[in-house]
């Protein structure tokens, strides 16, 4: 099990509104039916798992409109539900251009989402695009395989690759540093 330490609220977030210290995370792929889908369940159950689901709003969206308001896959269902996680009330959706602003962290799953998330993306949009597998440099790959024209093991590799990330991502949210306290006015 992960071992964390406690959340405490760092000096510059006291005093401000709850949700202000809420991290909003999108984990986005190419159909939002198979690989986000279970990113945002393992995530939600790791948060959960270190008593920190207070802390996260978590989502998942996909770059292409062909599973809008479907349900994630019947495969990634079943790999997830084997590990203890229920995806099957999420519904697909697309990345929406509101997500930029909405979103602190917009995760992709291959660098082919990273490289059409940051074509979409304004200017000067408030979130951090990035890929879900940096946070776990140990397994070698900047890329979670696209497990949907493949078999049951496909969706399991996939689910692997998701669960080390995500154990990595909360690591990195909860032991941020601190901003450095502003000096004078």
């Amino acid at each position: 099990m992960l071992r964390l330490r406690p959340f405490t609220p760092c000096h510059w977030c006291l005093g401000m509104p709850s949700t202000a210290m809420v991290t909003r995370i999108l984990f986005v792929c190419l159909g939002n039916i198979c690989r986000s889908p279970m990113a945002e369940g393992v995530f939600r159950r790791v948060a959960e798992k270190e008593g920190l689901s207070d802390r996260f709003e978590i989502d998942s969206a996909g770059l292409g409109d062909w599973h809008i308001g479907q349900p994630p896959d019947h495969r990634a269902q079943r790999a997830a539900r084997s590990r203890g996680i229920d995806i099957s009330g999420q519904q697909a959706r697309l990345v929406e251009p509101e997500d930029f602003e909405r979103f602190d962290l917009l995760l992709v799953m291959d660098r082919s989402n990273y490289a059409d998330l940051k074509a979409m993306a304004p200017a000067h949009g408030r979130a951090k695009i990035g890929l879900l597998l940096d946070y776990a440099p140990h397994v070698r790959t900047k890329d979670v395989p696209d497990p949907f024209f493949g078999g049951t093991e496909g969706f399991n590799q996939a689910l692997d690759l998701i669960e080390a990330a995500a154990r990595g991502l909360l690591a990195s949210l909860v032991t941020q540093e601190t901003p450095p306290a502003k000096h004078g006015p």
